[in-house]
């Protein structure tokens, strides 16, 4: 089992089954991701209204004052062609107009007019999103289904190099590998220290190469704010210097980043699951199980969340069949999502005390977690001492296990080697 947690911490084309191992992603190289999420060159290919676009470009100048050309492009993600046309659509509606140049700047520069600003008011009345322009919803499912974890595929001996750095028993990799691609929810169970939470973390690493995911989604009129900077780790590309992504070869109304992990504990509510609205900004917020698609969502401690358990696994009982899942907007407009995601819940208790039999059956893997032996004991008490500059010593191994753990009736739960010896590493400094 584990020592400690090291990380504290337009049309898609075809869909393609990868096997082997990470190098093998469709999403490892920039020319790839251009084919995947071509830039749009008009504001046609963008798959967004006009009106959106100029509402949101106008809510941009409201905020910032006059832009150039470039600055626009920044910050609304589209090239400067489409960009152009938007701003010459809003100079015909009179809510646009040329401003004079920096000193020495070629680049013409635009401001709102009079009517310009009441629309920009009035379109953040109606929704207050300012920042990259979204890619429409439909687009966004086909991004979640060509990067789906579950078209990865890892060999036996790919799962074990994953882990190489792991204490974790042969026939546990050989249960967990499976269950990871499966595309069923996991259950993880065991005796408290056994290293439930941290291993669910760590299963991230066999979900495959990093994918490209949207700043926001826009749904009929009303845009969602995806990308949220806690979860979702941006991966630059060697050849990429834009902040922005202007540069890169793809949409960059896509970011490319790590495949995400949520994790929930006790703080996890029914409203984060659902469609966020705050009334305030007028924005809408993406609930953690959108967030968490093409990744890892963890429900960690399960049985102390603020909801109960049965109206917890309710919720996701048709999302975990039928792999999509149903959000409404504030005004009442029903749509559907994907539900794709690797879903494992990590509990201290026996299944059959938080679950039905007819949930317990929707549930693909059910794995427990148990103390460690001598021998795995011995190679996380060995880890720890190189991880603190301790020199091992099998003397005082010997003592702990059998004149402490022995003599105690104590499991050498895969927590304890870290505790003990932090807390004697704290005691000789003091």
């Amino acid at each position: 089992m584990p020592l400690l947690d090291s990380e504290v911490k337009h049309p898609l084309g075809h869909r393609n089954q990868v096997s082997g191992g990470p190098e093998e992603s469709p999403l490892t190289d920039t020319s790839r991701e251009s084919k995947l999420a071509p830039k749009p060159t008009d504001i046609e290919e963008t798959g967004l209204s006009k009106w959106l676009l100029a509402d949101l470009l106008c809510k941009h100048l409201i905020e910032a004052g006059v832009l150039d050309l470039g600055e626009l492009a920044q910050r609304i993600a589209l090239p400067g062609k489409v960009v152009e046309e938007l701003l010459h659509f809003l100079r015909e509606e009179g809510r646009v107009e040329l401003r004079s140049r920096r000193d020495n700047s070629p680049l013409l520069r635009y401001g709102l007019t009079e009517r310009g600003r009441y629309g920009a008011i009035d379109a953040l009345q109606k929704d207050g999103y300012v920042g990259p322009a979204p890619v429409t919803l439909e687009h966004y499912r086909e991004l979640v289904g060509i990067q789906s974890a579950r078209l990865f595929r890892y060999s036996r001996e790919a799962i074990k190099s994953i882990f190489a750095d792991t204490v974790i028993r042969s026939e546990l990799i050989d249960r967990l590998g499976p269950a990871i691609h499966s595309g069923r929810a996991i259950f993880i169970y065991g005796d408290p220290g056994t290293g439930k939470s941290y291993m669910s973390r760590r299963m991230k690493r066999a979900l495959g190469a990093p994918v490209i995911l949207p700043h926001a989604i826009a749904v009929g009129e009303s845009v969602i704010r995806y990308f949220d900077p806690s979860i979702h780790a941006p991966v630059d590309h060697p050849d990429d210097t834009s902040n922005t992504g202007l540069h890169q070869g793809f949409d960059a109304r896509l970011v490319r980043c790590e495949r995400p992990l949520v994790v929930a504990g006790g703080e996890l509510t029914m409203d984060l699951l659902e469609l966020q609205f705050d009334r305030n900004t007028r924005q809408y917020g993406a609930p953690l199980q959108l967030i968490a698609n093409c990744g890892l969502f963890v429900i960690d401690d399960l049985g102390r969340q603020q909801i109960s358990v049965e109206t917890l696994l309710n919720r996701w009982i048709m999302p975990m069949e039928e792999r999509r899942d149903q959000l409404a907007l504030n005004n009442g407009r029903h749509f559907s999502v994907p539900f794709d995601l690797a879903l494992i819940f990590a509990t201290n208790l026996e299944p059959t005390q938080l679950a039905d039999d007819a949930f317990l059956r929707r549930i693909g893997y059910k794995i427990r977690f148990k103390p460690a032996s001598r021998g795995e004991y011995e190679a996380i008490w060995k880890q720890v001492c190189e991880l603190l500059g301790i020199k091992f010593d099998n003397q005082l191994f010997g003592y702990v296990v059998d004149e402490l753990h022995a003599v105690q009736d104590t499991p050498l739960m895969q927590c304890y080697p870290r505790d003990l010896l932090q807390l004697a590493s704290e005691h000789c400094a003091y």
